[in-house]
C-alpha cells in the first residue's frame, strides 16, 4: 500500500495499523449482520479521526500533547488524569476544530451500588411532546433542537444542491450544512447530560421502561421526532452516570401496559389510543394523565419486580 501510496509513509505506522482493525471490524459487523456495509469515508467528509493506539503523551504542566510524526501540539486540557495511557483517537469536527479523546486505565474502583427504596426510586415515561415525565407529576419539555432548526436546514441544503458538483462553492456550502448538524448535536448531548446528572444526583434508582427505537421509526409521522428526541443516547448517559455515582437503573419490558393501567386501582384501558392523553378510570374515577400515569407504573413494575412492594 505504500509503494503506490508514497504520503503513507508520512503517516505512523501504528495508526495505519489502527485504521485497518477498525475496517476488519466494520466487514466482520456487517457480515454478521449486525450493522450495513461500511461506507467509505473519503477526505472530503467533514468529520476525521484516526487512533493513535501508543507512542503519545500528554504534558498537563505545559498544556501540550506529543504524538508521534507530528510532535508536540498546544492542546486546551480540561481535567487532569493518572493512569495508564491507551489507544487515542484524533478527530476533525465540521467546525474544523482538533479534538483529542484519550482512554485511561486506571485503578480506581467503581462505587458499590447504594441500597434503594420506594422513596428514592424515580420512574421516568420519555416521549415527544415532553422529553421525560416524571413519577413526580414534573414534565421536562423536549427542546426539539432538529425541528427548531428544520428551516435554516432546508435553505442550506437547497444551497448545496444548486453548487456544482466537485466546486469549492459546493465544498463550502457543505460545510455551513455540516457546521449546523453539529450545532444542533452539541445542544441536544448539553441537554442531555445536564438532565442526566440531574437525575443520577437526586435519586437512587431509576426506572426506565425498555423502548424498541427502531420499530418505533417505522411509524414515518413521528420518525424525525423521535431521532430528534434521541432517547437512547440519553439513557447511555444515565446509564454510564449512574455506574459513575453507585446508583442503580431499573428496566420493566417494552410489552408492559403502563399506559393503559391505573396506578391507583389496576384497572387496564384496553380501549386507550395515542391520541388520548387524558383518561378518567371507571372503577376508581381517578382522572389520569397518561405520561404521569405511565411513569408512575414505570416505577411501581420495577420495584415489584426488586420485590420492593406488593402488587
Amino acid at each position: 500500500m505504500k509503494s503506490s501510496n508514497e504520503w503513507l509513509g508520512k503517516v505512523n505506522s501504528q495508526s495505519l495499523q489502527g485504521m485497518t482493525k477498525q475496517v476488519e471490524s466494520a466487514f466482520t459487523r456487517f457480515f454478521r449482520e449486525k450493522n450495513g456495509f461500511p461506507k467509505f469515508k473519503s477526505k472530503k467528509n467533514p468529520i476525521q479521526s484516526f487512533p493513535i493506539p501508543q507512542h503519545y503523551s500528554v504534558n498537563f504542566e505545559n498544556n501540550t500533547v506529543k504524538l508521534p510524526k507530528i510532535g508536540e501540539i498546544k492542546a486546551v486540557l480540561h481535567r487532569k488524569f493518572e493512569g495508564e495511557l491507551k489507544t487515542a483517537t484524533v478527530s476533525r469536527s465540521c467546525k474544523g476544530n482538533y479534538y483529542i479523546s484519550i482512554l485511561v486505565e486506571d485503578e480506581i474502583e467503581l462505587p458499590e451500588k447504594q441500597e434503594f427504596y420506594e422513596s428514592t426510586t424515580v420512574g421516568i415515561d420519555v416521549g415527544i411532546k415532553d422529553f421525560a415525565v416524571l413519577s413526580t407529576g414534573e414534565k421536562i419539555e423536549n427542546p426539539k433542537y432538529l425541528k427548531n432548526s428544520l428551516k435554516r436546514l432546508k435553505v442550506l441544503q437547497k444551497r448545496v444542491s444548486r453548487k456544482q458538483k466537485g466546486s469549492k462553492n459546493r465544498a463550502k456550502a457543505k460545510k455551513r450544512l455540516a457546521v449546523l448538524h453539529e450545532n444542533i448535536s452539541n445542544q441536544r448531548k448539553d441537554f442531555q447530560n445536564k438532565l442526566s446528572f440531574r437525575l443520577v444526583s437526586e435519586n437512587q434508582a431509576i426506572a426506565l421502561e425498555t423502548l424498541n427505537v427502531k420499530g418505533m421509526q417505522k411509524n414515518h409521522h413521528l420518525s424525525q421526532s423521535i431521532i430528534d428526541s434521541a432517547w437512547s443516547s440519553f439513557v447511555t448517559k444515565l446509564e454510564y452516570k449512574a455506574e459513575w455515582y453507585g446508583k442503580t437503573i431499573l428496566r420493566i419490558g417494552q410489552f408492559e401496559p403502563s399506559s393503559k393501567v391505573c396506578h391507583v386501582c389496576g384497572y387496564h384501558n384496553s380501549d386507550l389510543a395515542l391520541k388520548d392523553r387524558e383518561w378518567t378510570c371507571p372503577d376508581c374515577k381517578t382522572v389520569l394523565d397518561r405520561d404521569i400515569n405511565a411513569a408512575i407504573n414505570i416505577k411501581k413494575f420495577a420495584l415489584i419486580d426488586q420485590n420492593l412492594i406488593g402488587l
